[in-house]
């Protein structure tokens, strides 16, 4: 079964996360490395100025005193940080991940994808779970600790999962959300419950949302998704029995049986391998969803 290879997947920087406890290390790393400012709306300076949008990242040392720092990892051999903060640095745009992220150099884009997804989790993890105190960030960002009872606290990442479902022959199902507009069409996805095992999370996800019973579940990929804090993982199922379509939980507006060939067409594509030229139904490029749907149009997997 051929994998899938999303955008958000790929990162060239290292984590370091060895240094992550080493508070001397990080203050020595902070004074020669480089920084980019998140903002509450988490959006971040953007550098148009060469032939491909860059982050605009800054001297590290130059952020103003008492911004809340981020260690994202190296780049280059370069300490890269991210704090939270406003548009204090004249750039050609600030612009969120969904906007940019498709644009960016990978070493760029593995790096905001990983400083969007703790300024989201520092932004609504600001408190003790335990007790309700106000928590202090440690570990360069990656824990935080409650002066009150001591515990400590680290990022959450909430799985979920996103599946194609086909009859084993030329046809997909593809869904629509009732929020969405009408003529966008994706796989269906679903959060992963509590004790559940990931392939009972796809079987029971295209069950409540399409009445249909899948077998033959096999891995394809991941992409994390700070939006604000999920993982999803990308899965290919077939359907048993009835191939009736029955939304039952109310998320899915509609739902329908696609050939390969009706992809193509919805999605604005041409032949397989075709360059997608921006179909307003299809899922952007930055999302698992585009990488699966096209790999089963061009007849990669399924």
């Amino acid at each position: 079964m051929a994998r899938v290879a999303p955008l958000f997947g790929e990162f060239t920087h290292d984590r370091d996360a060895e240094h992550r406890k080493d508070g001397t290390w990080l203050e020595e790393a902070f004074e020669r490395g480089q920084a980019i400012v998140i903002t509450d709306r988490f959006e971040a300076p953007i550098d148009e100025s060469g032939p491909q949008p860059r982050l605009a990242w800054r001297a590290a040392a130059a952020v103003p005193a008492g911004a809340e720092r981020m260690y994202l990892g190296l780049l280059d051999d370069v300490p890269r940080f991210a704090v939270r903060g406003r548009r204090d640095l004249k750039a050609d745009q600030w612009l969120d991940l969904r906007t940019i992220g498709a644009d960016l150099p990978i070493g760029d884009r593995g790096l905001l994808v990983e400083a969007v997804a703790l300024a989201q989790w520092h932004a609504r993890h600001q408190r003790c779970p335990i007790c309700g105190e106000q928590t202090t960030p440690r570990d360069g960002g990656w824990t935080t600790v409650c002066p009150a009872d001591g515990s400590q606290h680290f990022p959450r990442t909430d799985p979920a999962v996103i599946m194609l479902v086909h009859d084993g022959d030329d046809r997909c199902v593809l869904g629509r959300q009732a929020m969405w507009p009408e003529g966008r069409f994706s796989v269906l996805a679903g959060f992963v419950e509590p004790g559940e095992p990931l392939e009972a999370a796809v079987a029971r996800e295209v069950y409540e949302e399409v009445g249909l019973q899948v077998s033959g579940v096999e891995y394809l990929g991941s992409q994390p998704w700070p939006f604000p804090a999920s993982i999803m993982l990308g899965f290919v199922a077939q359907v048993e029995g009835s191939q009736e379509l029955r939304p039952l939980d109310g998320e899915i507006a509609e739902a329908h049986w696609f050939t390969r060939q009706e992809v193509r067409e919805l999605y604005g594509w041409g032949e397989p391998g075709a360059e997608t030229p921006g179909a307003r139904s299809m899922p952007g490029a930055i999302s698992i969803a585009h990488h699966i749907i096209k790999a089963w149009a061009d007849g990669e997997i399924g």
